[in-house]
């Protein structure tokens, strides 16, 4: 999570590229919404080495994780609430916690877990598995 002043696509560009470089490697695609914000996807491309995807419009489904990560984060923002006050110390808080928090459709594992584990993930039916 990053907090930005704008909304600008040169703003969202350069924090999508510092925030996910140490990550590179892990980083295959990037599903975006058909806005205006994401009018630099292919700085995105050549920083990241990664491909980046637009969604049908009125398809949310097609990118249905950061759907839901949008919900998980609205239980500390409801919809309307100013990021003015807030802190880019208070998102990472917030992060960790749902970085940190057991997933269903993880069978119940942390996606920090998950991330950080160095064994293959199988996935059988929607579910995951570790092999250690």
């Amino acid at each position: 999570m990053r907090l930005v002043k704008t909304k600008s696509a040169r703003e969202i560009s350069t924090e999508t590229i510092k925030m996910l470089r140490p990550y590179k490697d892990k980083v295959h695609t990037i599903t975006a919404d058909n806005v205006k914000e994401f009018a630099n996807h292919k700085r995105i491309t050549r920083q990241l080495d990664t491909k980046v995807y637009f969604a049908h419009p009125y398809h949310s489904w097609e990118r249905g994780l950061n759907e839901n990560t949008n919900g998980l984060i609205r239980q500390y923002f409801p919809k309307g609430t100013s990021f003015e006050g807030i802190s880019q110390e208070k998102a990472v808080q917030i992060q960790e916690k749902l970085n940190n928090r057991p997933r269903k459709k993880l069978n119940f594992i942390a996606p920090i877990e998950l991330f950080n584990k160095q064994s293959i993930i199988v996935f059988k039916n929607n579910n995951v598995a570790l092999n250690t």
